[in-house]
């Protein structure tokens, strides 16, 4: 009943970004971007995660995160910030052609506050020439965006622990829970419980919990983050898109919007004969019309 509620509110009060057959989006979520130590989950997949933005840069895709970006629970901002320096600065770049949105989760729910925003991403302090440089002023933080057709039909996104009620109403209690008990125990190999993506039983009601509201409401198309695990449902199936996460183990993962069709999409290394490395783009389902699903 109370995720219902959540759910709802934040698809009422969601920010509206166009949708059309011009429309370019790469949708990632759970970067998890921590500060390179032993606990950082997203350290081994970087340069992956670097290269693919840029090469979205290039083709002019907007970048919408869907939440956990930063992992505010483990760790201070500016330590984030001095191990992704250059993915700072690639968002930026984003930023200054009004083609970046961030949504925020449970691990980044800090960002809820603006002046959390504008004291984490505003400016950064330069070390090179000693200089207070901007970043990403006026950054656009939202708990859900609605990409919207003329017609006013929309693909809903939002985080997803909406339908998680320990990681939205305690999310503090976790987040202390995170950075004084799991964290030192990851040395250990000892998993987080409260985090769906390492519990299995959590991760099936979080998705239960998101389909019952899309089938009560006109089987609106919505895609989240939150449990890591990638979704492309069939033409057949509930509209209920998840793009996965950035911390796979061996590759990232995400959903690229263009041309009215959707794709499921992974970024990953692979070596070639010779012996050299490269980091790739695989299409893992898809494309698929929007329409089919809308």
């Amino acid at each position: 009943m109370f995720s219902k509620h959540r759910i709802t509110k934040a698809f009422k009060k969601a920010k509206k970004l166009p949708l059309d057959k011009n429309s370019k989006y790469i949708l990632f979520s759970d970067c998890h971007r921590g500060d390179n130590s032993f606990a950082d989950d997203f350290a081994h997949n970087r340069k992956i995660y670097h290269y693919a933005l840029s090469q979205y840069l290039q083709k002019e895709f907007t970048y919408i995160e869907l939440g956990d970006g930063d992992e505010l629970w483990e760790n201070k901002f500016v330590t984030i910030f001095n191990a992704n320096k250059d993915i700072y600065l690639l968002f930026k770049e984003f930023h200054q052609q009004n083609k970046l949105h961030f949504i925020w989760g449970n691990h980044d729910m800090d960002y809820k506050s603006p002046k959390n925003v504008t004291k984490n991403l505003s400016t950064y302090f330069d070390t090179i020439d000693g200089k207070e440089k901007e970043l990403l002023p006026n950054a656009s933080f939202s708990e859900a965006i609605r990409l919207v057709q003329d017609n006013e039909k929309s693909i809903f996104l939002l985080h997803g622990h909406q339908a998680d009620w320990f990681n939205y109403s305690f999310w503090k209690f976790s987040r202390f829970l995170v950075r004084f008990l799991w964290r030192p125990l990851q040395v250990y190999g000892i998993k987080d419980p409260t985090s769906p993506a390492k519990n299995f039983k959590g991760l099936i009601r979080v998705e239960h919990r998101l389909e019952k509201w899309i089938q009560k409401n006109n089987h609106q198309m919505i895609i989240t983050g939150h449990t890591h695990r990638p979704r492309f449902p069939s033409v057949n199936e509930l509209p209920h898109f998840n793009d996965g996460s950035c911390v796979h183990p061996r590759c990232i993962t995400g959903l690229e919007i263009e041309n009215n069709t959707i794709t499921l999409i992974k970024w990953h290394l692979i070596t070639n004969e010779n012996g050299t490395m490269q980091i790739v783009r695989t299409v893992l389902e898809g494309p698929k019309k929007i329409a089919d699903y809308i």
